[in-house]
């Protein structure tokens, strides 16, 4: 009995200074929350109960892959009143002194205010540079006195995996919070129907919630290497299975909505599919790798470059194509105009072209159209396109649609709401989202100016006002 205690005490003696080494050779977490969380924020929205009623602000979003969840709180229910203000959550970070902030997309849709709250509780009313839906993100601007505590970047195709990252956000309304994990793949698909699959996501087992939505990922150099955007899970919470956008493709989105207020992304004009072992085989392939092109749209930048139905791209642009869904994130990271080399096996030999990539048809549809230098333009009314099945719909030759009306704005003035359709301006009509924007920046200050809308399926007119 004695030799058994004896036995048992010397082997706790060399297993607690295991431990201690073990201890030892876990990261270290506290520099890197010291040095970034004062860049991290966190977003509340406020908006009417009408507008949170809108599907895409909900777990059904058709945005989003239906096993996914968005990691965003919804609060109050969805039966209330109109007049019920309601107010949702999120996370955000600074992406530059001068106080641009960079969130997801989910998190501000159909706010009628935002605000960024910093870990010192300051608070800042913020203002909508643009969004972009097939990536999920959106551009803010707040402002103020001095410079604003920023992050760095790294690079996301350095990351491996098995590496440790770490999330700073704000789950459930917990104002920056931490958690860490390790990367558990890189370029996950998660296609929908709405925003297509144009984001390679990072794949982490990080502990992420509703509220961390729009939060940083960064590696254990202190560089955001991702925004946190969507959860896999069955009870609303997190069972390990979290995905980031890339800082690189959402930097390219930050870039283009500065400077051209939309996001453009290169364009084939294919539908692919995967290519099996049997397909391989018949290709004359040594594994089952590539993209097949199953179809084509005619005069496509595919088409008009040389590529053929049947051929399998492997590389694109320098890159292999392993995952026939590698290829769109791809060529949606490609600029257009630009000419790539391009490797496609054909007729069991590999055949090299140069291809002029397209742009994405469609994408300035959801983008903001501005008008003046301010988000919001001269009214401060964010507008879309109309879909072709909403001008059919309504025997419509043209118009848009308001999906944003900031508050105090000369918009909310004259009692213009997020959903109102804009035919006439001034007795001029209203043909797309440039000419809405020519129309408002012409418009004569400090007199009434009528504008004809659509709201509920009923044509009114209105007074516009505007001060400057």
């Amino acid at each position: 009995m004695r030799q058994s205690m004896m036995a048992t005490l010397l082997s706790l003696c060399l297993l607690v200074p295991s431990l201690a080494a073990q201890a030892r050779d876990l990261p270290e977490f506290t520099e890197i929350v010291k040095k970034n969380s004062p860049a991290v924020v966190k977003i509340t929205t406020t908006s009417s109960a009408r507008q949170q009623n809108n599907p895409y602000n909900q777990f059904n979003d058709p945005r989003i892959p239906e096993i996914f969840r968005e990691l965003f709180q919804q609060r109050g229910q969805p039966n209330q009143p109109p007049q019920q203000r309601q107010q949702s959550m999120g996370s955000g970070f600074i992406v530059s002194e001068d106080g641009y902030v960079l969130t997801n997309n989910h998190v501000i849709d159909n706010a009628d205010e935002i605000t960024v709250r910093l870990p010192d509780r300051s608070e800042f009313k913020a203002t909508l540079v643009g969004t972009d839906v097939r990536s999920d993100l959106a551009l803010l601007k707040i402002e103020g006195d001095e410079s604003f505590p920023t992050v760095t970047f790294g690079k996301p195709r350095d990351l491996e995996v098995g590496e440790w990252v770490l999330a700073i956000g704000s789950p459930f309304g917990l104002d920056y919070s931490v958690s860490a994990g390790i990367v558990s793949a890189k370029g996950r698909s998660l296609p929908s129907e709405e925003a297509g699959n144009y984001v390679p996501f990072i794949q982490t087992d990080v502990a992420i919630n509703p509220g961390n939505s729009g939060g940083p990922l960064f590696n254990l150099d202190g560089e955001v290497v991702g925004i946190n955007s969507q959860i896999y899970t069955r009870s609303g919470g997190s069972i390990g299975l979290s995905f980031s956008i890339p800082i690189e493709v959402a930097l390219n989105v930050v870039e283009q909505l500065k400077e051209k207020g939309q996001v453009i992304r290169g364009w084939l004009g294919v539908a692919i599919q995967d290519v099996d072992s049997d397909l391989a085989e018949a290709y004359g392939l040594d594994r089952p790798r590539g993209a097949l092109i199953a179809q084509m749209e005619k005069n496509s930048p595919a088409e008009t470059s040389g590529i053929e139905i049947g051929d399998v791209i492997l590389e694109f642009n320098g890159t292999e194509i392993i995952e026939s869904a590698d290829l769109p994130h791809e060529v949606g990271l490609t600029k257009a105009g630009s000419k790539v080399p391009v490797l496609v096996a054909r007729n069991g030999e590999k055949v090299r072209l140069t291809v002029q990539v397209g742009s994405l048809e469609g994408d300035g549809e959801n983008t903001i159209a501005l008008a003046g230098d301010e988000p919001g333009g001269r009214i401060g009314a964010l507008v879309e396109e109309l879909s072709d099945e909403q001008r059919a719909s309504m025997r419509l030759l043209g118009g848009v649609v308001i999906t944003r009306v900031l508050p105090g704005s000369a918009a909310a003035r004259a009692g213009l709401r997020a959903g109102d359709i804009v035919t006439l301006i001034n007795n001029r009509p209203v043909s797309s989202a440039e000419s809405y924007s020519d129309t408002i920046a012409q418009l004569p200050a400090g007199k009434a100016i009528p504008m004809r809308i659509i709201r509920n399926g009923r044509a009114g007119f209105v007074a516009l006002r505007i001060d400057d």
